[in-house]
Parts: structure tokens; C-alpha cells; sequence
């Protein structure tokens, strides 16, 4: 079902590239809407167990298009370098093909939590008091992965 890494000298095994997703900064979400026109858009994320969430306001384009198709892809590139004489880059990236859904409260609230966890560390505490205040206000996508996989070039 799903196409071969082309290059197989440059594919990144199961744990590195696991390791990539959960590390990555940010990713690109991409969705397709009734009409089958694409929509990538980026986005800060946190992985549990394998699985990745995002928050989202409660409406809008992705929720729109995961309401009416929810298989997606996910894509985050790791850090990256020119290299001009060799009319190329040193990259690393890994992408995901899952099962978008909108999670309940109960998932929502450890999602949010795993968010300041990710990105404000140091804030846990008002990050805390943050999500008390707005958890009504935000939707959270959990993304299932159906596959994934990674590549690089060094």
C-alpha cells in the first residue's frame, strides 16, 4: 500500500526516525478537503506513545477536511545544511501517513499538558494554569500512525 523508500542508502531505520518525529521542532500536517485539494499546513506537535497531537482552534480548515477524510500526513525535517558545492543538503526528515481524529477531554487536557512540557518547560506550572483557562477553547488532533518513515542524506 504504501511506495519503498526510492534511495535505500539513505533510508533512516524504525528508531531513528521515531526518534526524529519525537524530537523535531515542528511538522507540516497535511489533509485533503472534499474537493481532493490538498492543504499542508505547520504546526507545533508532541508525541505519546507513538502517537502524535496537535492543538487547533475549534474550527477551521484542517478540522473541516480530517471531519471529511481523516487520513493524513505528517512531515518534520530535522536539522538541515547547504552544501553548495555539491549542489545539495544534509537533511534528515521523517514522514508519517495516519488516522487523524479529535480527542475527548480526558486525552485533550495530557495532550495540552505534553505541549508546555515540549516547548515551555521552565513555564509548567502557569502553562498549567494556561490550559485550565482555555482547554474549552482549543481543539486537540490525534494523529494514529499508520506508517512512517524516515531518510536522510550526511
Amino acid at each position: 500500500m504504501y511506495k519503498e523508500i526510492r534511495r535505500k542508502d539513505r533510508i533512516l531505520d524504525n528508531a531513528s526516525a521515531l526518534a526524529l518525529l519525537d524530537n523535531g521542532e515542528y511538522g507540516v500536517l497535511s489533509t485533503v478537503d472534499k474537493k481532493n485539494q490538498p492543504y499542508g499546513i505547520p504546526v507545533n506537535y508532541t508525541v505519546i506513545d507513538n502517537t502524535i497531537f496537535v492543538h487547533s482552534a475549534l474550527e477551521g480548515h484542517k478540522l473541516d477536511n480530517i471531519k471529511s477524510n481523516s487520513k493524513v500526513s505528517f512531515c518534520v525535517v530535522g536539522r538541515t545544511e547547504l552544501l553548495p558545492d555539491q549542489f545539495s543538503i544534509s537533511y534528515k526528515s521523517v514522514i508519517v501517513f495516519g488516522t487523524a481524529s479529535i480527542v475527548d477531554d480526558q486525552d485533550k487536557r495530557q495532550a495540552l499538558i505534553a505541549l508546555v512540557a515540549k516547548y515551555s518547560p521552565e513555564q509548567m506550572d502557569s502553562g498549567g494554569k494556561y490550559i485550565d483557562n482555555l482547554i474549552d477553547k482549543v481543539a486537540v488532533i490525534k494523529v494514529s500512525i499508520d506508517h512512517i518513515t524516515g531518510k536522510r542524506r550526511e
